[in-house]
C-alpha cells in the first residue's frame, strides 16, 4: 500500500519540521468561498487540508475534495467521522480508531464495516490512535460514541492510552479538544505524551490564536490542526501558519 505522506511525516518528526493542517468541514464550508480560502491556504504555506467532520450529513464530500483538488497541490487527507465518509480522489485517509473511549463499534467495529470500501478506495491509509480531551463543551465525537473524553488534567492517562496505541500498532496518535472547544489541550499534556511516543502527535480543539499554535509546536505536536477558528476568521490563518512554521527553525530547549 502507499505510505509517500507518511513517510514524509516520519521524515518531518525526525528533523523535527512541524507541520500544518487546515480542517475544511464539508457540511460547513460554502463552495463558492472555498477558492479564496484555498487560496490563503496556499499563501500561508498550509502543509495539509484535512477534509471531513463528526457527521457530514451533505453529499459534498467528493465535490469538495475534487474542487480543492482542481485548485492547488496541497495534500488531501479525510479526517472521517463515519465509514461512510470515503472519497477516493483524496491523497490519504486517516482510519481512526477512539482508543480514548470504550465503543467497541469505534475501536474495531465501524472498521469492519468500512474495511472493503477502504481497501477499494486506493487511499494511503494511515492507523491513528484518536484520544478526545474535555475541552469544557460537549463534543459530537463524545455524543455519537458514548464515550467520556480524558479529563484535561489527567496526563498520565493521556500518556498511558497514546503509549497503547503506538504499540497496538497505530501509525500516528491525534489528541482532539473537539470543534468549539472553550479550552484547549495543556502544553503538559503535550510535552508528557510527546515525549514518550516515536510516532507523529496530531493537535486539534480550541486552538484560536498564533500563539498557541506556536506552544503545542514547542511542547511536541508535530501536526497542528485548526478548523473551528478559521471558519470564524480567515485572515488568522497565515498568521497560525507561520507561528507553526517559526517553531519548526527554534532549537529544542
Amino acid at each position: 500500500m502507499k505510505d509517500e505522506i507518511y513517510s514524509a511525516l516520519l521524515l518531518k518528526k525526525k528533523i523535527r519540521r512541524k507541520s500544518f493542517a487546515l480542517l475544511i468541514d464539508p457540511d460547513k464550508v460554502d463552495q463558492a468561498k472555498l477558492p479564496a480560502l484555498v487560496e490563503l491556504a496556499v499563501q500561508a504555506r498550509v502543509d495539509y487540508l484535512f477534509v471531513g467532520g463528526s457527521l457530514v450529513v451533505t453529499n459534498h464530500l467528493d465535490q469538495v475534495v475534487l474542487q480543492i483538488k482542481s485548485l492547488c497541490k496541497i495534500p488531501i487527507i479525510l479526517f472521517p467521522g463515519t465509514p461512510s465518509q470515503v472519497s477516493p480522489h483524496a491523497d490519504a485517509l486517516l482510519y481512526l480508531s477512539l482508543i480514548s473511549g470504550r465503543n467497541p463499534e469505534l475501536l474495531i467495529g465501524q472498521h469492519v464495516v468500512s474495511a472493503p470500501a477502504v481497501r477499494k478506495s486506493r487511499l494511503e491509509i494511515i492507523s491513528t490512535g484518536y484520544m478526545v480531551i474535555d475541552g469544557g463543551a460537549p463534543t459530537t465525537v463524545s455524543y455519537i460514541s458514548n464515550a467520556l473524553p480524558i479529563p484535561s488534567d489527567k496526563n498520565e492517562i493521556a500518556l498511558c492510552t497514546a503509549m497503547a496505541g503506538e504499540m497496538l500498532g497505530m501509525k500516528m496518535i491525534y489528541m482532539d479538544a473537539g470543534s468549539g472547544a472553550r479550552r484547549p489541550i495543556t502544553t503538559e499534556m503535550i510535552e508528557r505524551v510527546s515525549e514518550n511516543i516515536e510516532i507523529p502527535l496530531l493537535i486539534g480543539g480550541g486552538i484560536q490564536n498564533p500563539e498557541k499554535v506556536y506552544h503545542n509546536a514547542r511542547a511536541g505536536a508535530d501536526i497542528i490542526v485548526v478548523g473551528n477558528a478559521i471558519e470564524k476568521d480567515a485572515s488568522l490563518l497565515a498568521d497560525m501558519a507561520s507561528a507553526l512554521h517559526s517553531a519548526s527553525l527554534m532549537p529544542k530547549a
